[in-house]
């Protein structure tokens, strides 16, 4: 039976006393009469209406996932625009020009290009520089933009017009080889004065942005730098928003209240090979999943154009044609004729009959051709003022535009614009004339159609460069102040190199005390950024919750449940470790942005992320390379690591193939260090390199890549001289003891904590079978392997240099067994450099969970198959009798 209000189904406000069921229930009559007298549109205007008043008047009520498909803002509420809107469209119109030209002339070289995407965002980007954009030349770090990857024509074409490109260089898209080329893409390292964030892997571009604005947050309220003028801006596609990424961090963003953040969705309703949601609407979409998540959501979808044909609408059957119809159709409304748009639109019912018929053919053409708000400053400035007037919460602005916009109609909506590369000459003379730009015919007669400049002097010229003075310089631009730290004392590092005495630590916390040590240093301590994504426990990093805090920009709101013990887990606003969750994506976005805060923000952080065996460089490869593309110094730690240290853990956890990754990232220095010394000699000559004075030759863009265990052990004091050897990668940790003239030789290498593997078998094959092996600490595979690859370029130029790793195994006898707990293809880096017989063994496959010794016995890397490895490797050489081999192998019950 229905109840005092007419529901039959229950409800979750049946929980709450209802202090007048009448009243209730009369509420309930009113809407059910309007419903039945009105129709029931009209009964949910009502309730819109009622919502948004109670909204307005301080009532906590929930926000509708969705709005209506129209603007949010009206045209009566548009704040009056403060440019000179012809001087900047004939700027967006050269842009549109120069740029369309470049793609098709370097085409002809069959380099390709996009001109599609800029087309439709032209406006979305010439509406910020005119108004909004800040650049580095005034006070604060500018604003950081983040453009999306296929509009990079465009960008080149306005820096061409502000005198910061030539024809040369435009002549140059895509032709990088030999230098002074531009990159297809933003590309930082490629061309690092210009671009500030590598864009086009896409997705990873928006999730960086709001790791970028909450470290601006960071840098404020730790004291550091005043970020409080600083906006991020974030360009994407509406295409790209499928990517988990893209949407990883709204939460994040709103939790937050990242207001000095914006994302621009270009929704052209198309992606790489057709319509976003063909048969849904993206833009409605996009608006429930921010409004879920907590952003403010600006709607700029219908240029001026529509107004007055709205405001026929009076019972709402436009409104509902617009939410109704599907992306899909959008696109092919814009490509069809007026008889086709009457039919099909308007003669949906009676209503749209009639606002059709009021309609001439070129005002239903220029509906649904042209006239998106994307398209009209006017809409995109209302939409930007309101994102960064608002206060709270981040903003989204779904900006709606047409795909291939003024490049004719061969290109605009068409599913395959993404793929077209040039146009002809014939659609050149269109695009001419749709933009009105003064370029004569003969011009156009060429094979090559001609960039053009309206010249030092002319108005659009004077007035871009006024523009961007008032807003601080130049933008995009990447501007990196040199401000080397100081180094810290010797001290520091002291305690790791002189050993652990008796006591057995592992690696990884020799690390973290490394590093708790450091970050007392009075010059530089404050620097340091930990970047943890919620495994502070597992790496014995809790000692600095209490001492350091874990950043929350609401500081700590709650009595922590330990806040009686010693290492209480405390949060504040100036707290230094960003302990992100479980993220690892997130957590290497906050270590891109302190890693590039030198030259983002002129102020060099020293970021260590730490992160939990292979889930760091496996998990978000493609953000490391975007890390190195950015120019990014830091500390990345591998911890936990190994295939067989994980006692228990299997298949998915053991991490054996890291450093094969990392090895294919040019500006990762991988090392692998066996002794806690090694990590403090490791990070010393890494402060050094990315943070001390520039030395000649040297890259200082680049990153460390340390793997650390979690197996104790007794840190023996660090050797005299041995430093360079472990930088370089490798050097003689321990000769054979003293054994008989004739005694088989043999030397054993290895790395991390196959170190101790080696030892034990250097007693085995002593011990047991009279061979004398030497044991070589290879705290880096890949750095002796790049060495190596460079002495090999050099003989190409004459140059006679002979690689490290054979210098320095020269002389020594027996042949090489090289053992580390990653798979072979690691040592294997190093091969052909060595010129004593290889044999190299490994971990190789799954992991799997089982005691360490069971899983070493399994992957054949003990002490004891490293004998018999060592033993079938003289046996070749005949140094050793066959059956010597079987024999060990029986002994030690392989």
């Amino acid at each position: 039976m229905p109840d005092a209000v007419g529901r039959t189904r229950p409800s979750q406000l049946d929980q709450i006393p209802d202090l007048d069921p009448e009243e209730t229930a009369e509420w309930r009559a009113s809407l059910d009469a309007v419903a039945k007298a009105a129709g029931p549109h009209r009964a949910a205007y009502l309730m819109r209406r009622t919502l948004e008043s109670g909204s307005d008047s301080g009532l906590t009520l929930p926000t509708p996932l969705e709005t209506e498909y129209i603007n949010t803002i009206p045209t009566a509420a548009e704040p009056e625009y403060p440019g000179d809107e012809a001087l900047e469209a004939r700027i967006t119109a050269w842009n549109r020009w120069n740029a369309a030209a470049m793609v098709t002339r370097g085409s002809k070289l069959g380099l390709g290009g996009h001109i599609a995407t800029f087309a439709s965002a032209a406006w979305l980007y010439e509406t910020g520089f005119q108004h909004f954009f800040r650049g580095k030349e005034g006070a604060g770090s500018g604003d950081q933009l983040y453009v999306q990857g296929h509009a990079s024509p465009g960008i080149y074409a306005r820096a061409f017009l502000d005198g910061r490109l030539t024809e040369a260089h435009l002549d140059r898209f895509r032709q990088e080889a030999g230098g002074n080329g531009l990159p297809s893409y933003p590309h930082p390292r490629r061309l690092p004065w210009l671009w500030e964030f590598p864009t086009v892997s896409m997705g990873l571009g928006p999730l960086s942005a709001v790791y970028q604005a909450r470290f601006n947050r960071y840098l404020e309220h730790r004291g550091i730098k005043d970020t409080s003028d600083s906006h991020v801006w974030a360009f994407l596609g509406d295409g790209e928003m499928d990517e988990p990424e893209s949407t990883a961090a709204l939460a994040l963003a709103a939790r937050e209240g990242l207001d000095n953040l914006t994302y621009v969705i270009n929704c052209n309703l198309q992606r790489l090979d057709g319509p976003v949601r063909p048969n849904f609407k993206i833009v409605q979409e996009l608006e429930a999943q921010f409004r879920a998540a907590g952003w403010h959501v600006v709607k700029a979808l219908w240029g001026a154009a529509w107004d007055e044909v709205l405001a026929q609408d009076t019972d709402g059957a436009l409104i509902r044609r617009l939410r109704d119809t599907p992306d899909a159709q959008f696109q092919t409304y814009a490509t069809r004729d007026a008889a086709y748009l009457r039919e099909h639109f308007f003669g949906a019912d009676a209503s749209l009959r009639a606002i059709g018929a009021r309609l001439t053919d070129a005002k239903l053409l220029e509906l649904f051709q042209t006239s998106r708000a994307g398209h009209e400053p006017r809409k995109v400035y209302a939409a930007y003022r309101a994102a960064v007037e608002h206060k709270g919460a981040p903003t989204v602005i779904l900006a709606q535009t047409v795909k291939g916009y003024t490049l004719g109609a061969g290109f605009e909506s068409r599913n395959a614009n993404h793929q077209m590369k040039k146009l002809t000459g014939a659609q050149f003379r269109t695009m001419r004339d749709l933009l009105e730009l003064p370029i004569p015919d003969s011009a156009l007669d060429s094979d090559l159609v001609p960039y053009w400049h309206p010249g030092e002097n002319s108005p659009e010229i004077r007035y871009l460069r006024e523009r961007r003075a008032a807003l601080g310089g130049p933008a995009p631009a990447r501007k990196v102040v040199a401000t080397p730290l100081p180094l810290p004392p010797e001290k520091a590092y002291k305690a790791l190199e002189q050993g652990s005495g008796s006591q057995e630590i592992a690696t990884t916390m020799a690390f973290v005390r490394l590093v708790k040590d450091l970050m007392r240093e009075k010059e530089t301590g404050r620097r340091w950024v930990p970047v943890v994504p919620d495994e502070a426990r597992t790496f014995g990093m809790e000692s600095l919750f209490p001492s350091a805090g874990l950043y929350s920009p609401k500081g700590q709101t709650y009595d922590p449940v330990d806040r009686d013990q010693l290492l209480y887990y405390k949060e504040a606003k100036d707290g230094q470790i960003l302990n992100e969750g479980i993220t690892e994506a997130g957590s290497l976005a906050d270590f891109t942005a302190a890693a590039t805060s030198y030259a983002t923000h002129g102020e060099p952080m020293i970021p260590f992320y730490i992160f939990y065996s292979m889930f760091g460089f496996q998990r978000t490869a493609d953000q490391f390379w975007a890390l190195a593309d950015q120019l990014g110094r830091g500390f990345v730690v591998g911890a936990t690591a190994g295939r067989t240290t994980m006692t228990g853990e299997g298949l998915q956890h053991a991490d054996g193939h890291s450093h094969l990754l990392a090895s294919t990232n040019p500006a990762a220095l991988s090392y692998d260090p066996a002794f806690a010394y090694e990590v403090a000699v490791i990070v010393r000559e890494g402060l050094r390199r990315m943070y001390g004075p520039p030395v000649e030759g040297e890259d200082q863009d680049v990153f460390y890549y340390l793997t650390v265990y979690n197996e104790p052990k007794v840190q023996p004091a660090m050797p005299e001289g041995v430093e360079e050897g472990i930088i370089k990668g490798l050097y003689r940790y321990q000769e054979a003891a003293q054994a008989a003239a004739d005694a088989p030789r043999a030397q054993l290498l290895a790395s991390g904590t196959a170190i101790h593997w080696a030892l034990e078998a250097q007693r085995l094959l002593a011990e047991d079978w009279g061979v004398a092996a030497d044991v070589w600490s290879a705290p880096s595979w890949t750095q002796l392997r790049r060495e190596a690859l460079e002495c090999d370029a050099a003989r190409l130029h004459g140059e006679d240099r002979v690689p490290y790793v054979t210098r320095a195994l020269e002389g020594a006898p027996g042949p090489v067994v090289a053992v580390s707990d990653w798979m072979r293809a690691v040592p294997d880096q190093i091969a052909p450099w060595v010129e004593q017989d290889w044999t190299s063994v490994g971990t190789d496959g799954f992991g799997l969970s089982d005691t360490r010794e069971a899983a070493r016995r399994h992957f054949g890397v003990d002490p004891q198959s490293l004998t018999v490895q060592a033993l079938a490797a003289l046996a070749r050489r005949g140094e050793v009798k066959p059956e010597t081999v079987k024999e060990a192998a029986e002994r030690y019950g392989l």
